[in-house]
């Protein structure tokens, strides 16, 4: 006869390791570190400005 388990168990370990991949998911998806985020910020207003400047008067 097998050693009983405890279900109770298994379905918090199972649960862990689910909330685990959802936030190394997540962390893929979203995190970007302040240098990146201030980077593409800076890009994107340099982009802004130049078409800014570069437009005809009506």
């Amino acid at each position: 006869m097998s050693t009983p388990i405890n279900l109770n168990k298994v379905r918090k370990t199972r649960a862990r390791a689910e909330k685990k991949a959802r936030a190394e998911a997540n962390s893929v998806k979203f995190g970007r570190s302040k240098a990146e985020k201030d980077g593409q910020k800076a890009a994107a207003d340099k982009v802004v400005r130049f078409l800014d400047g570069h437009k005809r008067d009506p």
